[in-house]
Formats: structure tokens, C-alpha cells, sequence
């Protein structure tokens, strides 16, 4: 029981649920000491990953090394909700910035980016209970259908079958959700299980010949100086390399000199105990959409391969001075804070034990757009930013390193998140006041909206001003 005599989760921790069925993997060496590469990668999460398989699978001999501070997969790309879908961190400010064709460009490549995962996942036999039933996304408030409407309004200027608005009756027909008043379906999504994900890439990337030493942990990187390559320094040695790529997401802020990059944002979930067949005999669920809402502060979820619910939310959304969690441990406040909302969506499920809950951190730029870059004076490249929607994101981020690593003009190459510039965030103790108020406001912004406001809250519009997301 915590504090206030509530059933505390079974586990809390742990890295995430997404491990408890086959345990921590086990690390690989080290890395021995001072070593050379043609490409070295820093990161073992799904950017790393994808970059390294892309790069060796288009030049084999290719002397690729990546470098992962605990475990591939221990980030965010084990501790995610396994939403493979279409969105990405940016778009408005892309259309803005570069024109709506871009914009649309990249759109398009994110669409088939959600193919291109699942299918290569099987022609590499990676198990990841990959279902692809589509992304479900509900309104369960008057000002929520009204972000709704005009969220299935705006896809259709991206092609006309991209979203389906639903009403209430058809939501039901999918997901029974308490209190939906409508719903949005899009064919491009799929549940995963992400730590299966992480580990498959791996495997497969490790049988292509690239070198993976984990517990090996980056401090800093050095880019090429006058007739000099790039570095990656770390306790065990340095890895000298013509390119290196920064593929660490959350984790950017350890970096010397990049503790303002990219804000760590905190994100948290549980995951109940199996539920019995009478309750998604109610709830229906067969498709396995992922699952989401149109609060602020909003929610996500999956029915996972042994018919558990696993949901998340933002809780804290943020440490003081970049700090990250070291093994996935969230707050009892959290813990609550997500059980309501899984009471509150699902009442059948009140009842229901909670097996695990866990958190992780997501990067977040100072203007929520996801880059991509490649500096050839220095030797230094980076790909993240991806404000948690990086499953999908991170493999199309591994396509475009892997043409920029080996100097192809291409489509992909050409999107417009590729060389985009992002200003800093703010020093402590600005950037954890901003954030905590940002959220403050979000949060209020729901309980407004909850009371019956038929559009959206002041301080919503407010908040999306002050973050620069719109």
C-alpha cells in the first residue's frame, strides 16, 4: 500500500513491463578500449538501430560500431507504448516554415513508414506482436469533439481516406470507451511490444556485422577538427570515426554541452493484470487499435498480446537541471493519477489490479520539431526530437542518416525536419518553471473543458503560445 492506503503496483520499475516476461537482456561488452569506424552511433534505441541496419544493408562493408550506455532498448524505445503510427513532432511548424508541400512530403513518408517497420520486422522474423488495427483516437468532452472534428478536417488535406471520423455509435463499435461522444480511425498504426522490437533490431543488427559494445557509456563527442575525424569518448576508450551520429533522444542532456538541446520529458504508464474474456466481451477491443484521446494532458494506450490494458500519461512531466530516472521507478502520485484514468475510461476494469508501472523520457525540442543532420565539415550528425512519437519516426530518421552518412541526394534527403534549426531551451530554473506551468495549465485546461465548455480552454490556447507548439 503507498501513502494514502492505495494498492500499490506489483512492480514498480524494473526498466519497464515490456521485460518482465524474458528478464533485463544481457548486456554485451564493453567496448575494450581505443577503437576506429567508418560510422560510429551513439545510442542503442531505435534510431541507432535503424541506422546501423540501414547503413549496413546498403554497404555491407560499411565498419558501423554503436555505443550504448546500459542495454539497446533500455530508453525509450523499451519503455514506449508501443504506438507504430503516422504522427510526427512538427508538422504545423513545417508547413509554416517550408510550405504545405513539404510538409505533405514528409507526411506521406510517414505513412509508409508504419509498413516499413511491420514488414521488416517479419522479413527478419523479429517478434513484436505487431497488430496493425489502425489508431482509435476519442472525445470525451464538447471541446474535445471539437478538436476532433477539426483534427479529421485538417488530415484530409493529406489525402481524403487518411482519417475517419467516427460518431459515438461507431466509436462503441470498435472500443466502448466511457463517455465518448466521437472518435477518429486511421489505417496507419499498429500495436507493438517494444522492448520485442528493440531486441529483434539488435539481434539482426549485430548478425549484419555491427559492432554493439553496451555498458558503455558516452560523455562527450568531439567533432573533427583540420584534417582530423570525429569522437566518441568514453571510460573505456574513444571510438574515432569519419561520422558520428547522436542518436540518444531523453538522454541528449548527459552529453558536455548539450544540456539544453533537448528537454527530458517524463512520461509514465501502468499495466493491469490479464483481464478475463466478460470484460472484452463489453469493452470489445477486438481490432487492437492503439488507443488515444483529445485531452492536453492526454492519454494512450494498447490491449496487449496477453489482453492486459497498458496505459500511459504524462504525470511529472519534468526533473530539475535535465536529470533522468535511472531505472523506470514513477511516483505513487502518477500511479493514481493514470488508474483514474483507466477507471474512467473502462469502469470494468476498476476492479482490476495494476501488475506494473513504469517511466521513461522522451526529447523535446525547444520548438517540438524533430530534426534530422548531418554536418559533413565536422563529422557529426543527430536525428531525434521526436516529442514521443519516435517508434515509428526513429526508422525513417535511420533511412535518411543512412543516405546522408553515404552522400545521396534523395527524397528522403529532402524532407523538410533535415538540417531544420532549433533555438536552446532556457536555463534552470526557467526551463523546469516553464514546463511545471505549462502542464499546470494543461491540466487545468482539461478539468475546464470536463465541466461541459464547448471549446477549448484559454488556457490551453495559452499554454500551446507559450511552448511555441502551434
Amino acid at each position: 500500500m503507498d501513502r494514502n492506503g492505495e494498492a500499490s503496483p506489483a512492480v514498480n520499475g524494473g526498466v519497464s513491463f515490456w521485460y518482465a516476461a524474458n528478464g533485463l537482456p544481457e548486456p554485451r561488452p564493453a567496448l575494450p578500449g581505443d577503437a576506429d569506424a567508418d560510422v560510429c552511433i551513439v545510442g542503442g534505441g531505435y534510431t541507432g538501430l535503424w541506422a546501423a541496419y540501414y547503413l549496413k544493408k546498403a554497404d555491407p562493408g560499411l565498419r558501423v560500431t554503436v555505443l550504448e550506455q546500459r542495454f539497446c532498448g533500455y530508453g525509450a524505445s523499451g519503455r514506449n507504448g508501443g504506438w507504430l503510427y503516422n504522427g510526427f513532432a512538427g508538422r504545423s511548424a513545417f508547413a509554416r516554415r517550408y510550405g504545405p508541400e513539404r510538409a505533405a512530403a514528409m507526411q506521406r513518408e510517414m505513412d509508409r513508414s508504419v509498413g516499413e517497420v511491420a514488414d521488416t520486422a517479419a522479413a527478419e522474423g523479429i517478434e513484436a506482436d505487431i497488430v496493425r488495427g489502425g489508431v482509435l483516437e476519442v472525445a470525451r468532452t464538447p471541446a474535445q469533439l471539437v478538436r476532433l472534428q477539426a483534427f479529421a478536417e485538417a488530415e484530409a488535406a493529406y489525402g481524403a481516406d487518411r482519417v475517419h471520423l467516427l460518431s459515438a455509435g461507431e466509436t462503441a463499435d470498435r472500443i466502448r470507451v466511457a463517455g465518448a461522444l466521437g472518435g477518429t480511425w486511421s489505417p496507419y498504426g499498429a500495436r507493438i511490444q517494444p522492448a520485442g522490437l528493440a531486441r529483434g533490431l539488435a539481434r539482426v543488427v549485430a548478425g549484419l556485422g555491427v559492432r554493439i559494445h553496451e555498458r558503455t557509456a558516452v560523455t562527450e563527442i568531439h567533432p573533427a577538427g583540420p584534417g582530423g575525424r570525429a569522437r566518441a569518448v568514453t571510460p573505456h576508450g574513444t571510438v574515432t570515426a569519419d561520422v558520428v551520429l547522436r542518436a540518444t533522444e531523453g538522454f541528449t542532456a548527459a552529453l558536455r554541452g548539450e544540456r539544453r538541446t533537448w528537454l527530458p520529458m517524463n512520461s509514465a504508464m501502468i499495466a493491469t493484470e490479464p483481464l478475463p474474456a466478460s470484460f472484452w466481451a463489453s469493452a470489445g477491443w477486438e481490432g487492437r487499435e492503439v488507443l488515444g484521446d483529445f485531452a492536453h494532458a492526454y492519454m494512450y494506450a494498447q490491449r496487449t498480446a496477453d489482453d492486459r490494458i497498458a496505459l500511459g500519461g504524462r504525470g511529472v512531466p519534468y526533473r530539475f537541471g535535465s536529470r533522468t530516472d535511472a531505472d523506470g521507478t514513477t511516483q505513487p502520485a502518477t500511479v493514481r493519477q493514470l488508474r483514474a484514468i483507466l477507471d474512467s475510461f473502462f469502469p470494468g476494469a476498476a476492479g482490476a489490479r495494476i501488475d506494473h508501472a513504469w517511466a521513461g523520457v522522451l526529447g523535446v525540442p525547444r520548438d517540438w520539431c524533430a530534426t534530422v543532420e548531418l554536418d559533413r565539415r565536422t563529422g557529426l550528425g543527430w536525428a531525434g526530437g521526436y516529442v514521443g512519437s519516435g517508434v515509428t519516426t526513429a526508422n525513417l530518421a535511420g533511412r535518411t542518416l543512412r543516405d546522408l552518412v553515404l552522400g545521396r541526394d534523395t527524397e528522403l534527403t529532402r524532407l523538410p525536419w533535415v538540417g531544420h534549426t532549433v533555438r536552446r531551451w532556457e536555463p534552470e530554473p526557467f526551463r523546469w518553471l516553464g514546463v511545471h506551468a505549462l502542464y499546470a495549465a494543461y491540466h487545468g485546461a482539461d478539468r475546464q473543458e470536463a465541466t461541459g465548455r464547448g471549446t477549448t480552454s484559454p488556457l490551453a490556447r495559452l499554454a500551446d503560445a507559450v511552448a511555441g507548439r502551434h
